[in-house]
């Protein structure tokens, strides 16, 4: 078998620094002007930790938003700790950045969509463009939950390449 780059996990992980990166400067600076996040993560994923409460509601996927209240923000390389309320109830939650499915700011229509590991290799069986990401128009967001932003677009890097 012929030795190629893998330029699908490349970008993954290009975007997986670019989450982190933005967070060390909100746990920094704070959240600058109108930005705000949408984080969709799997509760699933064996090192995402929250309540019990919590993966009993979600027991699959959970989207929180990163607004006017949270604390105690921690990033390492391998993920995130943040406190959120939850209806007058704080909570701490650690999200590891393999876990996360889409990270949005509406504030200007910024998104990115993660495509999980059996998507990838569902991609494999059915052509050849395993291992690059998929492109999205937008993000689902349960509106019992958080509240919806206005359409945000998930941004494909394909329209910034010439």
């Amino acid at each position: 078998m012929p030795h190629s780059i893998d330029y699908g996990k490349l970008m993954h992980r290009a975007m997986r620094g670019l989450i982190q990166e933005v967070l060390c400067s909100v746990r920094d600076n704070g959240l600058p002007g109108a930005h705000h996040f949408f984080i969709t993560f799997e509760t699933t994923h064996p090192d995402a930790e929250l309540a019990d409460w919590l993966r009993e509601r979600y027991p699959s996927e959970m989207t929180v938003v990163m607004q006017h209240w949270f604390d105690d923000l921690d990033v390492t390389d391998e993920g995130f700790t943040v406190t959120l309320n939850f209806g007058d109830s704080p909570e701490t939650l650690y999200i590891p950045y393999d876990a996360i499915q889409t990270f949005v700011d509406p504030s200007v229509e910024f998104g990115l969509r993660f495509e999980s590991q059996e998507d990838d290799e569902e991609d494999e069986d059915n052509d050849d463009s395993a291992g690059e990401p998929d492109e999205a128009d937008s993000v689902e967001v349960d509106e019992d939950d958080v509240a919806k932003p206005r359409d945000a677009e998930v941004v494909s890097l394909d329209s910034f390449r010439k």
